[in-house]
Order: C-alpha cells, then sequence, then structure tokens
C-alpha cells in the first residue's frame, strides 16, 4: 500500500488529518472531528513516531494498521456508527480505532474491542484511559474484552458496525451472525493476497460482499499461532 507522507514533518495529530485528508483519503466531516480527538501518539508504543502513514510494530506480531487505513474504515463504516449504534471492533490492538469508534456512536452507544493477546488488551485500556473515549470507558459504553475475535462477543449483539483488524482466510460466521440487519461488517480476508472485504447485510439476512482494495495485514488466527508468528 502506497505511504502518503513520511511524516518527518508532522508532530501534531492535526497534521496528519489534515495531510490525510489533502490527499483525498478522508472525505468525511465526521471522519475529520474524531481522528482529530482521538490523539494517534497515545495508542503507539513509547519511542514510535505517531503520525507516519505506514503500520507499526506493537509486539505479540501485532501492528497497528496505517493512518490511511484506520481513515478509510472509518469513512467505510461512518454511517454505521451513528450515536447510539453498537461496534464491533475485532483485534483491537492497541484501542486507537476502538476509540474512534466509542466517540462516534458515544455513550448512547455500545463499543467493544476483543483483543486475544492479554497484554495488548491491558496497554489498550491505559491507552483509551488517557485518551478523549476515557469517559465512555468509565460508563461502561466501551470495553475491551480479552477473547477470540473469531468469535464475536455476542452479548451486546446484533453490531451496526464490526470491524476486524487482521486478515482471515474466510469471512467467520460468526461475525455475520452478529451483524445486524441494514449493519456493516470490513474485513480483510486472504492469505498471502488480501482484500479488504465490505460485507453489507439486507433487511432480509441476505449478505453482499464487495472488495475495497488490496491490503496486507497480519492473520486472523489463534493467540497460539499468532504468538509463534506463524
Amino acid at each position: 500500500m502506497e505511504r502518503y507522507w513520511s511524516g518527518s514533518s508532522i508532530n501534531k495529530n492535526k497534521e496528519m488529518v489534515e495531510h490525510l485528508r489533502n490527499y483525498g483519503v478522508i472525505k468525511s466531516q465526521k471522519v475529520v472531528e474524531v481522528m482529530e480527538t482521538i490523539d494517534r501518539a497515545l495508542f503507539v508504543p513509547e519511542g514510535t513516531p505517531p503520525y507516519v502513514d505506514s503500520p507499526m510494530q506493537i509486539g505479540y506480531n501485532a501492528t497497528i494498521s496505517a493512518p490511511h487505513m484506520h481513515a478509510m474504515c472509518l469513512e467505510l463504516l461512518e454511517n454505521h456508527l451513528k450515536p447510539g449504534m453498537h461496534a464491533l471492533d475485532v483485534g483491537s490492538g492497541t484501542g486507537y480505532l476502538t476509540s474512534c469508534f466509542a466517540a462516534m456512536v458515544g455513550p448512547q452507544g455500545r463499543t467493544v474491542g476483543i483483543e486475544h493477546i492479554p497484554e495488548l488488551a491491558e496497554f489498550s485500556i491505559k491507552n483509551i484511559e488517557k485518551s478523549a473515549a476515557a469517559p465512555l470507558m468509565k460508563d461502561g459504553s466501551l470495553a475491551i474484552h480479552v477473547a477470540d475475535g473469531r468469535q464475536g462477543w455476542p452479548e451486546f449483539a446484533p453490531y451496526d458496525a464490526i470491524h476486524v483488524g487482521a486478515a482471515a482466510p474466510s469471512i467467520p460466521p460468526a461475525l455475520t451472525e452478529q451483524l445486524k440487519p441494514g449493519g456493516r461488517l470490513v474485513i480483510p480476508v486472504g492469505n498471502v493476497f488480501q482484500d479488504l472485504k465490505v460485507v453489507d447485510k439486507k433487511m432480509d439476512g441476505t449478505l453482499t460482499v464487495q472488495s475495497e482494495t488490496s491490503v496486507r495485514y497480519v492473520p486472523l488466527t489463534s493467540r497460539e499461532a499468532q504468538l509463534r508468528g506463524s
């Protein structure tokens, strides 16, 4: 995936968002607002340049996606992240995108992040507590759980928006089951060659799937396989 800039001159979150807008990655004012509200610097490991447009290693053979990928996913899901809606973030990593979802659905909504590496889940909770999404975690409308994301999180289903931050060999049935009619799932699918798939559930429960773009994500796998790096 192309990088939009190297980031050496970018030392502010707002500038990063402006760049994404100038390059045409962000078209929505709502996505601009949420990415300006949730400072990416709070969600990357210490010493990592937070505003460079490339994925970053976050330990445990996991990465945080490049800002342009986060922007793209927020744009794809924007209409399913309205106040009061339910959002599920599978492979929530450092908690960045989960916090963006929570800021969009607000305290009347419900945002669930699932991460199967306990240390990353713990890291993400600390990050969220420093961010603008902290009140949403405090009031319980945003929560991070340690679990296998391939099974979803049935407790707050059905979800208006589901995002998966790792590539599945095929679309997990539990996730399409937990998608609300009228809802949307964004998930990278494939092994060596991956496509970002947009899955829409129609009101009658049938699914339509379209490919958005070619991507490279770490695999959606078991915790053991991920830690082995396979």
